[in-house]
């Protein structure tokens, strides 16, 4: 027998920078992003939701690019359907894959996103398989993607009816947080994706979760600087653990899922009525009543847990929870779909106590539907 051993290690690196008023002429960050071997060819993607609340986006895409043409080749500017149905419509994907080809768009080329993370991650999916990867760089447009999703190095699909069933992992060239889209942000998707930095929070660090205690009444008074400080933190937070262990998630575990197998069952069985972020939240109050009722951690941490929760405006408990099914609970069948997308043995993160995570691979599922419960007394 005769074997060649072959091993390797490529090296990814991209900064996130935070700015505002990205496309203003005089703010030179875009430009010096994309400057670097000549000029290159540019197309952008817009969140239709993002161009209706930004009506002169795209003519000042435009005009920002005429005026720095000798690094911009701009070839064009498409908008697509914003929020999760540009995740479950795959002919998206194939909108952008025609206009690499038509546009002459090459692996030197860039692919400029510009929304929530759902379009976020559809054009990064997009330009992932096109050319076997075109550089894409994300400008996220709410507060979720700009202190989670956005940053991070995965983009995916909806197929089969299962979230992120279809995707890859290609980090972007840059991400690019300007402030300036959150300012019309409706209450749901500012609340949204607070969500997050509660999560990475409570797994991570507990001075973060009292510093979003202190902030309640200034983050639900869309206080810009309580926001800026939030999300900053917590997007730093995400890009120093994917920086470590598991980057493309080889193995078994993920904890910055913390609540998530639940919410993606949730956001399925709610067909998308409720945003990623407030199905996060109720599966934060889920995991962490789990935790309790185990007798992981105190029941006035618990109590602390549901109460910024239910303090920022989030509900903790949805009637789809106790949604059945001719063999069961429906909720259930989200630990085998969480266990399934990453493979390998069930892990699933639980609270020990504010700022610790730790890892279980068994459920019971009487005691979670027993959380359930208690959730929707609450």
């Amino acid at each position: 027998m005769q074997t060649i051993e072959q091993s390797f290690t490529v090296k990814f690196e991209y900064k996130t920078y935070f700015t505002k008023s990205i496309f203003s002429v005089e703010n030179l960050l875009f430009r010096q992003v994309i400057a670097g071997e000549g000029k290159k060819k540019v197309f952008f993607v817009i969140d239709s939701g993002v161009a209706e609340a930004h009506p002169t986006l795209s003519d000042d895409i435009k005009a920002y690019s005429v005026q720095h043409q000798e690094v911009i080749d701009w070839r064009g500017t498409m908008v697509v359907q914003g929020g999760e149905e540009v995740k479950n419509d795959e002919s998206w994907v194939q909108k952008i894959l025609q206009a690499v080809s038509d546009y002459a768009i090459c692996r030197h080329s860039y692919i400029v996103a510009i929304g929530g993370g759902a379009v976020l991650d559809m054009v990064g999916f997009a330009a992932a398989i096109a050319h076997r990867g075109v550089r894409h760089i994300r400008i996220p447009t709410t507060v979720l993607s700009q202190n989670d999703s956005g940053v991070g190095v995965k983009n995916s699909i909806n197929t089969f009816g299962k979230k992120n069933f279809t995707g890859t992992f290609k980090p972007p060239q840059a991400v690019i947080n300007d402030s300036d889209f959150l300012l019309t942000l409706d209450i749901r998707d500012w609340r949204s994706g607070i969500s997050e930095a509660i999560k990475v929070a409570l797994i991570k660090d507990k001075s973060f979760f009292e510093q979003i205690v202190a902030d309640i009444a200034l983050l639900n008074a869309r206080n810009m600087d309580a926001m800026q400080r939030l999300i900053y933190q917590c997007a730093e937070m995400h890009i120093r653990h994917i920086a470590g262990k598991d980057p493309f998630e080889m193995g078994s575990s993920r904890p910055l899922d913390f609540g998530h197998w639940a919410a993606h069952k949730l956001e399925q069985l709610t067909h998308h009525q409720i945003r990623h972020g407030e199905a996060v939240a109720i599966g934060i109050a889920l995991d962490t009543t789990y935790s309790f009722l185990i007798k992981l951690m105190t029941e006035s941490e618990w109590k602390a847990v549901i109460n910024l929760i239910k303090n920022l405006g989030f509900a903790v408990y949805h009637p789809a929870l106790l949604a059945e099914e001719k063999d069961g609970y429906a909720l259930m069948k989200g630990l085998q779909e969480f266990k399934e997308h990453l493979g390998g043995e069930l892990t699933i993160m639980l609270l020990e106590k504010i700022g610790k995570g730790v890892e279980t691979h068994h459920i019971d599922s009487m005691l979670m539907m027993e959380a359930v419960r208690l959730l929707f007394r609450l």
